[in-house]
């Protein structure tokens, strides 16, 4: 027969326990109301999902909010995921900001494998680089519902990080995290 003493610990320690299971979900949208959590919100025009995410506080970073950023932003085609550039949602935050947009992002390329990139440079789809910056996890094509894509391009080069691809024809912009350059 366990010890009284040894009873009301183990009480105790799973009561805290149970406290904390149903605290834990209520812990992550209070994340989203930190002044200082910077948070994306995304819809995947090719699968369909949608993501509302809390990537960073302050200048931290958060494993499982860029875990979850790395899933949804997987090479589409192939299901293979990559590890996203963490300064490409810096970016993508302050491209929200200075547009003082609340629209999600709508994707259309985010991580690319080696194998569909070399697939689509094949099958002459027009801007596939041969080493795509897609291909490290520092490129992503996009739009903002509500925006002009002039506008979050134009926004986008004045930001001075990275490059920026205007492709009005198939109605995206391309920002990567490599050096300064447009197109």
């Amino acid at each position: 027969m366990p010890k009284p003493h040894a009873r009301r610990l183990f009480l105790a320690h799973a009561a805290r326990l149970v406290v904390a299971g149903t605290a834990l979900p209520l812990a992550k949208p209070a994340l989203a109301a930190l002044p200082n959590a910077r948070r994306l919100e995304f819809d995947h025009t090719h699968t369909g999902e949608r993501l509302s995410v809390v990537f960073a506080i302050g200048d931290r970073y958060l494993p499982e909010g860029l875990q979850r950023l790395n899933f949804f932003l997987r090479d589409h085609y192939s299901g293979e995921i990559g590890s996203i550039d963490p300064q490409l949602f810096d970016l993508l935050f302050q491209l929200r900001q200075e547009l003082d947009c609340e629209q999600p992002f709508q994707i259309i390329s985010g991580y690319r494998c080696a194998q569909t990139n070399a697939r689509l440079r094949s099958t002459g789809s027009g801007g596939v680089a041969k080493q795509s910056l897609h291909m490290q996890g520092k490129a992503i094509d996009l739009r903002l519902a509500g925006v002009p894509l002039a506008d979050l391009r134009d926004a986008a080069i004045s930001q001075g990080a990275g490059g920026v691809g205007f492709y009005p024809h198939d109605q995206f912009v391309h920002l990567d995290t490599g050096r300064v350059r447009s197109w």
